[in-house]
């Protein structure tokens, strides 16, 4: 934090994009990879804004990436939608807490998205595809216009929401 403050000399926006599935198995369980879960999707978000807070002034906020899975678990990776529903209820706490400085806190909860790294079989997109009302599936660009909008002005009065941005993924 302190080489961003130095660059830049102040931080109004923080993005935790940060994040990792895991499956967890209910035949077998591996504390040490599901306690990296929720430390990757829960704790580095409170670390961040830990380091960062002493910087943040009135009118900074903070974009969450969490999941649609926070609400609708997914088979074989509950723990994962566990740590994504806990990233949810920090982002309503820390809303609570910061608003009085004049600082929001809000999640983006995506639901199928498109990734180059992370190429999806052809049946898999389709299976996708015929679960989401807009007939596709995400693509990042979809979620960074609901980021900008919530780190922006018109979003001032905007704070502790969690918005899905899922083409209407599973209604």
């Amino acid at each position: 934090m302190q080489e961003v403050f130095d660059r830049f000399g102040r931080l109004n926006v923080i993005v935790n994009n940060a994040g990792r599935v895991t499956a967890s198995p209910k035949e077998s369980f591996d504390a040490q990879a599901q306690r990296a879960l929720f430390d990757l999707n829960v704790l580095a978000p409170a670390a961040l804004l830990s380091a960062a807070l002493p910087q943040l002034d009135r009118g900074a906020c903070i974009v969450n990436i969490s999941s649609m899975n926070a609400v609708l678990p997914p088979m074989g990776a509950a723990t994962y939608g566990a740590s994504k529903a806990a990233l949810n209820l920090w982002t309503r706490g820390m809303a609570k807490e910061l608003g009085p400085r004049g600082i929001r806190v809000n999640g983006v909860a995506p639901g199928a998205i498109h990734i180059d790294d992370a190429p999806r079989s052809d049946e898999t997109v389709q299976q996708l595809v015929e679960m989401t009302a807009l007939a596709r599936i995400g693509r990042p660009e979809d979620v960074a216009r609901a980021v900008r909008f919530l780190a922006s002005d018109a979003a001032s009065f905007i704070t502790g929401e969690v918005i899905t941005v899922s083409g209407g993924y599973r209604l």
